[in-house]
């Protein structure tokens, strides 16, 4: 009876500006919360509660635009 072990998930790194850039016009909520440096949770939170400071588009599934998420990145 040996202790279990478990594996960590992976580290998904940060992606960098430039390849966001490269991004489709749209992007899933996880990819764009990763990118903000954020939770996937708290990105919903903060869409739920009309705060996002992106914009999202609601095809049965929330899209963040590509193009507002290097804006806000731009600026930081």
């Amino acid at each position: 009876m040996g202790a279990e072990m478990t594996a960590a998930a992976p580290a998904v790194a940060t992606p960098t500006l430039d390849e966001i850039r490269q991004w489709p016009a749209t992007v899933d909520v996880t990819s764009a919360a990763r990118a903000m440096g954020i939770s996937r949770a708290q990105m919903y939170r903060l869409i739920a509660e009309g705060k996002a400071p992106v914009r999202v588009l609601d095809f049965g599934a929330k899209r963040v635009v590509t193009a507002s998420l290097v804006r806000l990145l731009e600026a930081a």
